[in-house]
């Protein structure tokens, strides 16, 4: 702390001290016009632009955020520390690392699962069959996006995009105009299907938590989120390229209790959402549970371990099958904490700095201004709009969190708009979602910013579409 301090004292003899509202204890201080507030913005303005700049920079996109936390956070402390309010910022804080520690526990649970099906070679084999159906690139085209549109809701949008863009890079070869419609298609899809389902998307989730809407009533989003997909995914197989992909062979064995596992994942969903409808309990109390089924079935397959490994060694000895043999290492023991391991800790790392810079500049008063501007003086329909346009340029998780920040009062009707339109909203620039960012790496320069740039008018028209889809349909809601 002492080597901080200089440091803190000469920042707050930067700030302007006139613009500090006196308050009394427990009240928060007015922040907005003050040196403390601009410094504060510029540092979230300039990591994020350093999030933007990760596929260029090589800089992974947690550690800026990180850094822009604890540098906001540590001047808010300074500042009502000298006005008498250490109380006051201290809960603040308290508040935003359990909405935090919600999130994390319940996507780390979610990642383990994924992880573990993914060792158990389950993507494998899908992406196996998919590749030695002998399907041409329309039919391709058409598969993997309905894929994506339909797994996302169970997985989450990026672990999807990656799976399906793995299969779009073995079956197209060099043909770049089919991976680049292909990786825009699945990005849309993925997306969409993520709108409508509480697991689809941390957007979602979020609100899901939030307890703003109920888990049955995210299927009212079910058609909107067709449209947005459908729309641009007709017009752009009108531009596919012609002909048979190079279709590759490949023989994929199942690792033992892969089917199980998926299995105990439904069990896991069906308890996370048992315990949010019956006893009001966080959702992450059922994640957590079912990270205990995971827990129990690990330690199930490495007890009988040895006995499957003789049972199936006998059968293939008998049978004089040597590729049998080989294959043994289907039943090799499965470790729960390792798979805890290969979760997304970059990206857990980056929410945690999204949600703590967002809660500081909340607590400085900003969020309470764009609340009042948005939420006050526009229409709530034309504020989530708008949400959704500013998601394709700002990662949607912070704009969600910013919006559940203000906790504007609205109509069901408008928190699944809102909940649509930062999930599909994204889908307008490559940059929006994480499943876009993912794919321009992932498809090494065959899915670029601007390949995808060419086609945000047509995705841009299923945003509308789904839009005026949810207004008609869902009319009721807005009551």
């Amino acid at each position: 702390m002492s080597l901080f301090r200089p440091v803190l004292i000469l920042l707050t003899l930067l700030f302007s001290a006139q613009s500090l509202a006196s308050t009394e204890p427990g009240a928060s201080l007015a922040l907005t016009q003050s040196g403390i507030g601009y410094t504060a913005l510029a540092l979230f303005t300039v990591a994020y632009i350093l999030v933007m700049l990760e596929e260029y920079l090589q800089l992974r996109k947690s550690k800026p955020v990180l850094l822009a936390a604890g540098i906001i956070w540590a001047m808010i402390g300074y500042v009502y520390q000298q006005h008498g309010a250490t109380e006051v910022a201290q809960k603040a804080l308290e508040y935003n690392l359990l909405e935090y520690a919600e999130l994390l526990l319940f996507l780390l649970v979610a990642m383990t699962y994924i992880s573990a099906m993914e060792e158990r070679r389950l993507f494998d084999a899908l992406q196996a069959w998919m590749t030695s159906k002998g399907f041409n690139f329309r039919a391709l085209f058409w598969l993997t996006g309905w894929l994506a549109f339909f797994i996302s809701p169970i997985a989450d949008n990026l672990t999807t995009a990656l799976l399906m863009c793995a299969v779009v890079m073995k079956v197209g070869g060099q043909n770049t105009q089919f991976i680049n419609l292909a990786c825009i298609n699945i990005v849309v899809a993925a997306n969409a299907g993520g709108a409508f389902s509480p697991f689809g998307d941390i957007t979602t989730l979020m609100v899901w938590q939030a307890g703003h809407v109920a888990f049955m009533q995210f299927m009212d989003l079910f058609l909107p989120s067709v449209i947005n997909y459908l729309l641009p995914a007709l017009v752009m197989s009108w531009f596919l390229p012609t002909g048979m992909p190079d279709v590759i062979h490949e023989h994929v064995e199942l690792k033992r209790g892969a089917r199980r596992i998926v299995g105990l994942f439904m069990l896991t969903i069906i308890t996370a959402v048992s315990f949010h409808a019956l006893f009001h309990f966080p959702p992450v109390m059922g994640m957590m549970m079912g990270l205990a089924y995971l827990q129990f079935f690990g330690y199930f397959l490495r007890q009988t371990l040895a006995g499957s490994l003789a049972k199936k060694a006998k059968r293939a000895i008998a049978n004089g099958d040597e590729a049998a043999l080989r294959r043994l290492g289907s039943v090799v023991p499965f470790d729960v904490f390792r798979r805890i391991s290969h979760a997304e800790w970059d990206t857990l790392l980056f929410f945690y700095g999204v949600v703590m810079c967002v809660g500081g500049l909340s607590l400085l008063g900003y969020l309470g201004l764009i609340s009042e501007l948005m939420y006050s003086q526009w229409d709530p329909m034309w504020a989530n709009i708008s949400v959704g346009v500013l998601s394709s340029i700002v990662d949607n998780i912070p704009v969600m969190f910013a919006v559940l920040t203000m906790e504007p009062t609205m109509s069901i009707g408008n928190w699944l708009l809102v909940t649509l339109t930062a999930g599909v909203g994204g889908s307008l620039l490559s940059i929006g979602s994480a499943a876009g960012v993912a794919l321009m790496g992932a498809s090494h320069g065959k899915y670029t910013f601007i390949s995808h740039l060419k086609w945000s008018p047509v995705i841009a028209l299923g945003y509308v579409m789904s839009i005026l889809v949810h207004l008609w349909l869902n009319q009721a809601l807005f009551a």
